[in-house]
């Protein structure tokens, strides 16, 4: 009897939190289903799915098999974000606080998510907005194959992107961080390649154009310092008789010439 008391005094015990904790999660399930409504309007009000189809976000949601918009994805973020809060609230409220601190640890790393859709989204528009100018440059130019450049560019974008996204998350850092780095690498050391292999001869030929231009202008800059040479002893002769003897000076004046001394006679 006194082990059935005490089983029934804990059960009666846990019925109010058990009761506090259902009552907790239908209300907190049914904000969430309201703010998730409240949050896709605003987005479609403000036309954020035609940003989201510019950037390519919209084709990377249906890519993931969401029968939903780039607002609607964007909603459900919102919807879970709140059930969980709700759910650690629930929790809280039954005494299970080991369950509370798994649920805290994924509403921190929540907000890195959204920040990482975002820099995706912004990576999206201006690859996609970079790719427009390539293209439209190159073949303004006259360069062969523009779309490949507009390509190029856009893919550059991406990976960027890409990069930065990881990072904020999380995931794989040091090894995404490595392989970007790699890549770079790789690219310059081809670049190098293709421009010591190929561009050789271009380079021969630009630095014997420079050595011939510097050997025709050598007689050049020595017939002008001896130019400038002369000139310059000719004006110290011209004006050494004038202030030594009795010839007249430019200005047509005669220099006296100071009498005996007392030596002298």
């Amino acid at each position: 009897m006194t082990s059935l008391a005490a089983a029934l005094a804990m059960f009666m015990a846990a019925i109010p939190k058990v009761i506090g904790f259902l009552v907790i999660l239908i209300i907190g399930w049914l904000i969430a289903a309201a703010l998730a409504k409240a949050v896709a309007g605003l987005l479609r009000a403000v036309r954020f799915n035609d940003l989201a189809r510019k950037s390519g976000f919209t084709d990377f949601v249906h890519q993931m098999g969401l029968q939903t918009d780039a607002a609607g994805a964007l909603a459900a973020i919102a919807k879970w974000f709140v059930r969980l809060i709700v759910l650690l609230v629930a929790f809280d409220a039954l005494g299970l606080p080991a369950v509370s601190q798994v649920i805290q640890q994924l509403l921190l790393w929540l907000p890195n998510l959204v920040v990482a859709l975002v820099v995706l989204v912004i990576a999206g528009l201006a690859a996609n907005a970079l790719s427009g100018l390539v293209r439209g440059a190159s073949a303004e130019a006259g360069l062969s194959n523009p779309s490949m450049l507009a390509s190029i560019a856009k893919i550059t974008v991406w990976a960027f992107g890409i990069v930065v996204a990881v990072n904020q998350i999380g995931i794989a850092r040091e090894l995404v961080n490595t392989l970007f780095m790699g890549f770079i690498a790789a690219l310059a050391l081809a670049l190098g390649l293709a421009f010591g292999l190929g561009g050789r001869e271009t380079a021969g030929e630009i630095v014997q154009t420079w050595y011939r231009r510097g050997q025709q202008a050598t007689p050049r800059l020595a017939r002008a310092a001896e130019s400038a040479q002369r000139r310059t002893s000719e004006e110290v002769t011209r004006n050494r008789p004038s202030s030594m003897n009795g010839t007249p000076a430019p200005d047509g004046s005669v220099p006296v010439r100071p009498g005996p001394t007392t030596t002298d006679r």
